[in-house]
């Protein structure tokens, strides 16, 4: 990599490869959004349309295509979870070769599956705080007050981390580097997975789950903080506690968007990753447990 503009793929231009996308392009990049074909051909004519309170309404002009066949300096793979193994058949590891792969899926299991697809590649780990949505193909809603990207720091000589970091900040997006992969990992599921468990189980979401449940978050961030600090990461269950307290009560998270929507679900990857992490380091969990077999369970109906 070098200071000149850089060839950026974006593996599913939903809300969050939409909004980086867009910001990227605007800020003079080349951005090829990899998606299905009417998705494709909707992008490649109109560009990225993002309304955000942080980063302002634009358009943005990319490229679009069913699959990479061109070589790009970086991928940003944003992806749901629950569409990843699909989603990289528009990634073929002979285009991809060397470039950096950069993951900002929820949940850790998806790590292994890069690193395994895509052994040529630099994947490393990243992860975003955000809420935005795609509301129609090529049109991004950017709704909290904040987006926030960090990104492992791999310490090898010459890493094109540091500088693709540089990049994302120019574009206007807060980004700090993180020398241990695990503690970034597990700093954003310890959030989010009681997040978007208890906003999806209760009705009412985020206000709700502060006042008419405020003994189950209690229950669940001490179960939170357990595993994580088993798992060799650090973790506060008080700091967490004033997090809940200080986000806005009308933030969704994305699991609960999706229920509302009809759509799968990412809770193996974010409740799953934390049980089997419980198990694996002898850590009882049976709120956490409870939650992800309540919303298991199939709907009447």
């Amino acid at each position: 990599m070098t200071t000149n503009p850089l060839t950026v793929a974006v593996l599913g231009p939903g809300g969050v490869g939409g909004l980086l996308g867009g910001l990227l392009a605007r800020d003079g990049h080349r951005v090829v959004c990899l998606a299905g074909e009417d998705t494709a051909a909707v992008l490649a004519r109109d560009g990225l349309h993002v309304r955000s309170g942080q980063f302002g309404e634009f358009t943005a002009r990319v490229e679009a295509a069913t699959e990479l066949r061109t070589p790009v300096d970086a991928v940003l793979v944003t992806v749901k979870a629950t569409a990843l193994s699909a989603a990289l058949d528009r990634l073929p590891p002979r285009a991809l070769g060397s470039a950096l792969v950069v993951p900002l899926l929820n949940g850790l299991d998806h790590m292994a599956v890069l690193r395994r697809r895509y052994p040529a590649a630099r994947v490393v780990a990243g992860t975003i705080r955000v809420e935005a949505t795609r509301t129609a193909p090529g049109r991004i809603e950017h709704t909290s007050p904040f987006a926030a990207v960090e990104l492992a720091a791999t310490g090898e000589p010459l890493s094109p981390v540091p500088e693709f970091a540089e990049q994302l900040r120019r574009s206007g997006l807060p980004v700090a580097l993180c020398e241990d992969e695990t503690a970034m990992l597990w700093s954003k599921l310890s959030f989010l997975a009681p997040f978007a468990l208890l906003t999806t189980r209760h009705p009412g979401g985020i206000r709700a789950v502060r006042s008419e449940h405020r003994p189950e978050l209690l229950t669940v961030l001490d179960e939170i903080t357990t595993v994580t600090r088993a798992v060799g990461a650090p973790a506060d269950a008080q700091a967490l506690l004033t997090m809940f307290d200080r986000i806005p009560g009308t933030m969704k998270s994305s699991m609960q968007r999706d229920v509302e929507a009809g759509r799968p679900t990412e809770l193996d990857a974010i409740g799953g990753a934390v049980l089997r992490a419980a198990e694996a380091h002898g850590v009882a969990v049976p709120a956490l447990t409870r939650l992800v077999d309540e919303l298991s369970a199939p709907t009447e109906g």
